[in-house]
């Protein structure tokens, strides 16, 4: 099951990915993990894109295309994979599409997430983070038991500094502009697999298992 997933910040992929990871074992393919883990191991590959960092510049597509097909090859990535963060253009989908295929390892399906700005708001600007142990809560749909007290290791919560509404719709504006042409290359592809994430989370991880049902096996 090689899945990409989209949508907006705040409709919730993040949440939907880790509970898939959970449920059928597959790993979460970072790009800036996989980036900062190459510089740190010194790599050709993490060479090259050093050089681009340092100078302030983007990683080529190529570069960041290389790493993924290096770390599809590991073990723990045969049964699948969800891949975060790339592509995030059309020719970053079209380059990585033709690696997977080169790989063996092609798209199964990408899920869309799809909620309204109205609701992207709404969940971010009551978006609360454990500074502890990174924990998420939302004072609107997922409130901690303790004002202000992580459930879990008793951590102060605190608003995200770019949580605020203006940022936010900076952030809305960038997505539909740079993202969201992925959905439409993704629909022709036949690829693509919407998701009304309007709702809360064990509905919403419902509606994805439904999305994925031709893909997984007959006992889940």
């Amino acid at each position: 099951m090689n899945l990409i997933m989209l949508g907006p910040p705040g409709c919730g992929k993040g949440t939907q990915a880790q509970r898939l990871i959970d449920k059928y074992g597959i790993p979460q393919i970072s790009t800036g993990d996989l980036l900062r883990a190459e510089v740190k191991n010194g790599t050709e590959l993490g060479k090259e894109a050093d050089k681009y960092m340092k100078a302030g510049g983007l990683v080529p597509d190529q570069v960041v295309v290389g790493m993924i097909k290096n770390r599809l090859a590991q073990t723990d990535a045969q049964k699948g994979f969800i891949l975060d963060g790339f592509p995030r253009t059309v020719p970053q989908a079209q380059a990585l599409e033709r690696a997977l295929t080169e790989a063996g390892t092609p798209l199964d399906a990408v899920l869309n997430f799809k909620v309204s700005d109205e609701m992207v708001i709404k969940r971010l600007t009551n978006r609360l983070v454990c500074s502890s142990c990174a924990r998420p809560y939302n004072l609107a749909f997922k409130p901690p038991r303790v004002e202000g007290v992580c459930d879990v290791c008793g951590g102060k919560l605190a608003l995200r500094s770019d949580d605020d509404e203006g940022t936010i719709l900076r952030r809305l504006e960038v997505y539909r502009r740079e993202t969201e042409p992925l959905v439409l290359y993704f629909w022709e592809r036949g690829l693509l697999r919407d998701i009304d994430a309007e709702a809360p989370e064990q509905v919403v991880f419902d509606r994805t298992i439904e999305a994925l049902s031709d893909l997984l096996d007959v006992d889940g």
